[in-house]
């Protein structure tokens, strides 16, 4: 089995590779949020790598059963969490359920789509954690339905304080596969960016929400 730094550099290699992360610190992106930012990251197109997206499957798989041992059911947050989260349950064999952004409007008004017993130990999937804010409301959603939720496993952390604060407020552990520290190490080493670029992206890591204003 590949150590925790084997596996957070080859994610983050296959993220590079087929441009699931873009890296532009002198021609920024802006995020919905209204944040510039030099870097974007859409772990949806693993989807379209069949060899990408088994091996992030399997990797998803073995972290959450050595950190959280035995679940009951595998729970994804919408959007982008709910084939990774289906891919993941596939694997370890679980069922599996989303938790939408909000309540549907019409039909039965529901929040969380799929059927389990009440009482059943879930692992919910992400696909992506910034702040960690929506992730944290599926988290609750299905604490008030009356899950009890082991932990959120996701691809990649941009690693902000902000997200370990609001992790830690929830009590919810979480572990991601990589992260921003282990993506610049590995696209400095590779010849992605330059050192003058590795600079640009720390800095945006510290003031996030400031940054390029």
């Amino acid at each position: 089995m590949l150590t925790n730094s084997e596996t957070e550099q080859q994610v983050a290699e296959f993220l590079l590779q087929i441009k699931a992360i873009k890296l532009q610190p002198t021609n920024p992106f802006t995020w919905a949020s209204g944040w510039k930012s030099p870097i974007y990251c859409d772990n949806r197109i693993t989807l379209s790598h069949p060899t990408i997206r088994t091996y992030i499957r399997q990797q998803l798989t073995s972290a959450i059963q050595e950190k959280f041992g035995s679940v009951g059911c595998i729970a994804g947050v919408a959007t982008a969490g709910i084939p990774q989260g289906a891919l993941v349950a596939q694997e370890m064999g679980l069922p599996f359920i989303y938790v939408r952004a909000k309540a549907k409007e019409h039909g039965t008004g529901s929040l969380i789509e799929g059927e389990i017993s009440p009482g059943q130990r879930v692992v919910v999937i992400e696909d992506l954690i910034s702040t960690g804010k929506s992730s944290l409301q599926a988290v609750q959603a299905l604490r008030d339905a009356g899950y009890t939720v082991a932990g959120l496993a996701a691809i990649f952390s941009y690693g902000f304080d902000i997200a370990e604060e609001n992790f830690k407020e929830a009590k919810c552990p979480f572990i991601t596969l990589s992260n921003y520290n282990a993506l610049l190490k590995y696209a400095e080493e590779h010849q992605y960016i330059s050192a003058a670029d590795t600079d640009v992206l720390k800095q945006w890591r510290t003031q996030p929400s400031t940054w390029g204003q």
